[in-house]
């Protein structure tokens, strides 16, 4: 129901503009006309009188007649011809004014009547409106010469006032009804036409379309991707403010919209897509040493590719960005495996009072109590930083739930870091190699990890033994590589955070592995401890 309404809306609205734009032409036609054609009207019919009148003039017979005071032939001739040519009368006076001819015949040799003629004269053509036995007219006067040139009288040619105005009052309503018929068929056109602009306008009022498209906008250039567009002939046609401040910072400056993208970022080749329709995902982009991570996607409409677009970003962001994440799930995790034991724990306890056995309960929360004292004493002692200390706690439990012998060194040492920073990087690198080395201990049956940290004036080094199948000689060189792994898909992340952390340190990570003897990782990187540990 809304929709239709909306529909209708949308077609009134438009349907009306047109209209009201189609009805003040109309209106200024009207008026263009009203103001041009009906005086042009008038005036021709004033100009058939004049021609006729000067026609008649120019005969010998009109002047003879004058002359030779002939009233009969010119009567004769004037009644012949007043017919024929659609005019009221056509008389004709001498200088003292008198008829020599009238429609009606009783009428010459008498005064002109209807006054007019004195300016006719003196020699001059006039045309008036005035009154006479006949009725109203429109009259044209023209002198009439002999052959040696004097003025001998006069040819008053009468058009009727009456048909004169039935004449201009019908090319009136012709021009009225000329526009209405327009304006009927620009109706039509209007409805038609706001068909067709509400297909091309998502049933949205202009006023919206202006909204949505401000709004469209001002999310398009807050946005943190850079954002580059390009049309069907791989000119560009929409780029936002991060894409011209990564490109710009990539060293890539100028005006980009309507560029061809070829020669404005030529190592995109996002022209190419235009032909092949094949997007790119996670494409890494190194641009004068900046590397971008971009998905580049063709933008199809009604089956046809229209342009592509490309959004991008500084991998370096994102890489932060994931680290963080990284560190985040890892203490999750480890708050998960404390979180999980503890309800064990709490299970057998009420268990036991259940059945009443308070004795062996008693031995029980002992036992555990003593268990988790040497395990926190241990770590406490060994290792001063607590967010690394509360970290491994938690790996300790998740070990315990997987069978697994997880061994702390007993010289061990690792003191308070200087910075977040630092221990961040340390949970990241601790935290996946030993994700990765109880991953390797699945198919073993006797399961143990060995880590040890060893501080060494400003350098900590690391180690993370397990006693699993070891990893191959084949792939050794590929298990710090992003997205590689044995253990299925979605995986291969683990190894290629910890180069990434050891590197951002300036560290080393060394491999021993001996396939079906276990594996042995060795980290050293440099380490600032606080100054009341150092």
């Amino acid at each position: 129901m809304f929709k239709r309404k909306r529909i209708y809306g949308v077609r009134t609205s438009i349907t009306i503009m047109v209209c009201s734009v189609v009805t003040l032409v109309l209106l200024l036609l009207y008026v263009i006309f009203r103001n041009q054609i009906i005086p042009q009207t008038r005036q021709n019919l004033e100009d058939k009188a004049i021609t006729i009148a000067r026609t008649i003039a120019m005969m010998p017979l009109i002047s003879d007649g004058l002359i030779q005071g002939r009233s009969e032939e010119i009567q004769a001739y004037t009644t012949r011809i007043t017919r024929p040519n659609d005019i009221m009368f056509v008389v004709v006076i001498d200088m003292n004014s008198i008829r020599y001819s009238h429609p009606d015949a009783s009428y010459v040799g008498k005064p002109f009547a209807g006054g007019g003629q004195d300016i006719a004269l003196r020699g001059e053509e006039s045309v008036s409106e005035g009154e006479g036995t006949l009725g109203k007219s429109i009259r044209a006067f023209v002198p009439v010469y002999d052959g040696r040139g004097y003025q001998v009288g006069i040819v008053v040619v009468g058009l009727s006032l009456e048909k004169v105005h039935r004449i201009i009052s019908h090319n009136e309503w012709t021009i009225i009804a000329i526009l209405l018929s327009g304006a009927l068929l620009g109706a039509l056109g209007a409805i038609v036409l706001a068909r067709r602009i509400k297909q091309m306008m998502l049933w949205l009022e202009p006023s919206e379309i202006s909204k949505l498209l401000e709004e469209r906008s001002a999310m398009l250039q807050s946005t943190r991707e850079g954002i580059l567009a390009i049309d069907d002939n791989a000119n560009i046609t929409l780029i936002n403010l991060e894409a011209e401040r990564l490109l710009r910072q990539a060293g890539i400056k100028g005006e980009a919209l309507r560029q061809p993208v070829s020669e404005y970022w030529p190592t995109l080749r996002l022209e190419n897509m235009l032909n092949s329709g094949v997007a790119k995902l996670d494409e890494e982009i190194d641009l004068n040493g900046t590397t971008l991570l971009a998905n580049s996607l063709p933008i199809w409409v009604k089956g046809a590719i229209v342009g592509a677009i490309v959004t991008f970003r500084d991998k370096t962001e994102i890489s932060h960005l994931a680290e963080r994440l990284s560190g985040v799930s890892l203490y999750a995790e480890a708050l998960r495996g404390q979180a999980h034991e503890f309800m064990n724990k709490l299970h057998v306890i009420m268990g036991m009072t259940h059945m009443g056995l308070y004795e062996d309960l008693q031995h029980y929360i002992y036992g555990t109590v003593n268990n988790y004292q040497n395990e926190i004493g241990s770590i406490t002692r060994h290792i001063k930083d607590p967010v690394m200390a509360g970290f491994l706690l938690g790996k300790l439990s998740r070990a315990r739930e997987a069978g697994i012998q997880l061994i702390l060194a007993e010289d061990c040492y690792l003191p308070s870091a200087k910075g977040s920073e630092i221990i961040h990087e340390l949970i990241t690198i601790v935290g996946n190699l030993l994700d990765n080395a109880m991953d390797a201990l699945n198919e073993t049956d006797n399961k143990e990890i060995h880590l040890a940290f060893h501080y060494q004036t400003d350098r900590l080094i690391c180690t993370v033994i397990d006693n699993g199948s070891g990893v191959p000689e084949s792939i050794r060189k590929e298990i710090y590589e992003q997205g590689f792994s044995t253990k299925g898909e979605d995986r291969g992340m683990g190894l290629y955070l910890v180069q990434r952390s050891v590197n951002r340190m300036n560290g080393h990570l060394t491999l021993h592995t001996t396939e079906g003897h276990g594996t042995e990782f060795i980290v050293e990187v440099p380490y600032i401890v606080e100054d009341d540990d150092a």
